[in-house]
């Protein structure tokens, strides 16, 4: 009888230091997925800090930009690079918010900057993005294609 009890009480014990370890490691994992979101938060960062960069190298007032919509045309070069350069991390944005790398919060934040790059900030340029749109669609993931147009077209 005492025997038995010995036998269970490893038994237990031997179950409760499982189930520890398996807390253990999920709480790891949970800690990884955290570090990995933020390492991919800084590489977008990055990104957009490149960008701006590009902005300096040519002389150009990124907020100057912003307030013309891109219609300066000194700027219409940068601002057709810019747009396809944006479409690119679009659509990099998408996979990782697809694949759960992503906030939800940050997501929304992003599909704001996807209706904007999409329709653009005025009238005057949305011909310009619209003319973007139709020759980068064609390279972009399907999914985010069919997203994208499922948006409102707010161009006249």
């Amino acid at each position: 009888m005492n025997k038995i009890n010995i036998n269970a009480l490893i038994q237990v014990l031997g179950m409760a230091g499982v189930i520890g370890s398996l807390i253990f490691v999920g709480l790891e994992m949970q800690q990884s997925q955290r570090i990995a979101l933020a390492a991919q938060q800084q590489a977008r960062m990055e990104v957009f800090v490149e960008a701006m960069n590009t902005f300096s190298e040519t002389g150009v007032s990124y907020q100057a930009y912003l307030e013309q919509g891109g219609r300066n045309s000194k700027t219409e070069t940068l601002t057709t690079n810019f747009t396809h350069q944006l479409w690119w991390i679009h659509e990099n944005d998408y996979l990782q918010y697809r694949l759960g790398l992503m906030d939800e919060s940050i997501w929304e934040a992003k599909l704001r900057a996807i209706k904007i790059s999409y329709n653009s900030l005025n009238e005057e340029s949305c011909i310009l993005a619209k003319r973007i749109w139709e020759t980068r669609r064609v390279m972009l993931d399907d999914n985010l294609v069919e997203l994208v147009e499922s948006l409102p077209n707010d161009c006249p």
